[in-house]
């Protein structure tokens, strides 16, 4: 897994690995997407594009660009770095809840110069830009403590003063983002056993991020944060295991690796994760674009899941042969 926090892949730079996915599974992804999936978040709360409708499609990637433009005009050309796909579906989540008031509207992209992109923006689309600066911030700042790499060094000091305004716009979250963050970051020093443990904490931070206000659907929304957020951690730690234990990094599933039911029990895992999370969803009063929040919660976070499990056994196959 990646240090402190290991679900948020919070860096500036590409990632071969999240390229290699898009290239080569069914989901098809823009190459827009696919430039800035590595940039900066996890990476798992995606689309299954080919069970998507057109039109689907293009109000998704109507809201992608309309919070990329979003980042660009209240934090500057930096801030697109730290862009990812978890924040728009959040965006698409409580917009189909709250139902504001969205502006239309298109905008140019250094991936596509030569077409005028469609663009979706609210009040939650920048909700979710701040949210962004905010995690980008913590992570690169965790990341540069464990692994003094010079690059998350330079991220954090990029994103800082960018994040000072959170303090005074969101101090409770900001609070408890850092607490958290830092509690996950002492658990994997401290080489932490408890599965449940180690994932909740990166769990209750994503539930705060999505509760937007306190009124009668915060407690839902929390939830499904939360769960979304414990497989969101362990699906890092799935896809992180053989490297993990490679290069001798902390990983919640070691215990378990070598064993006959590492696959059973880590699919039973994240399937309890999901299912907890689909069953929040379901009780929000969506029906504005709840077919684009279903098709990502349903089906598209096992996208990755069947690439490593897939990956996993064809790398068995050739060792026993």
């Amino acid at each position: 897994m990646k240090s402190a926090g290991h679900a948020c892949v919070f860096t500036f730079g590409g990632c071969a690995r999240h390229e290699k996915f898009a290239q080569h599974t069914s989901y098809d992804l823009d190459i827009c997407e696919r430039r800035r999936m590595g940039d900066t978040m996890f990476g798992y709360i995606i689309i299954n594009k080919a069970e998507m409708k057109f039109k689907e499609f293009d109000v998704y990637q109507s809201f992608y660009c309309g919070l990329c433009k979003t980042l660009k005009s209240k934090y500057g050309n930096s801030s697109q770095m730290t862009l990812n796909y978890d924040l728009t579906f959040l965006v698409i989540l409580l917009t189909g809840l709250y139902e504001p008031d969205t502006i239309r509207g298109t905008r140019r992209c250094i991936a596509r110069p030569l077409e005028k992109m469609p663009t979706r923006i609210n009040e939650f689309s920048e909700y979710a830009a701040d949210m962004s600066i905010l995690m980008s911030y913590y992570k690169c700042k965790d990341d540069w403590v464990d692994e003094k790499k010079v690059t998350k060094l330079l991220a954090a000091q990029i994103l800082k003063p960018k994040c000072k305004k959170m303090q005074k716009k969101y101090p409770d979250k900001v609070e408890k983002v850092s607490r958290l963050m830092a509690e996950i970051t002492l658990g994997e020093a401290n080489g932490e056993a408890d599965i449940d443990a180690m994932s909740g904490r990166f769990g209750e931070m994503m539930g705060e991020l999505f509760v937007f206000k306190e009124d009668e659907w915060s407690y839902p929304l929390h939830r499904l944060g939360f769960f979304l957020g414990k497989f969101i951690y362990l699906m890092d730690a799935y896809e992180d295991i053989e490297e993990d234990i490679k290069n001798g990094n902390y990983n919640p599933f070691t215990n378990i690796y070598n064993t006959p039911e590492f696959e059973k029990q880590c699919k039973g895992i994240l399937t309890m994760m999901i299912a907890e999370c689909s069953k929040e969803f379901e009780k929000l009063p969506i029906l504005e674009h709840v077919d684009i929040l279903r098709n990502i919660l349903y089906s598209g976070v096992w996208g990755r899941y069947e690439m490593i499990k897939a990956k996993r056994e064809e790398g068995k196959v050739e060792k026993h042969d």
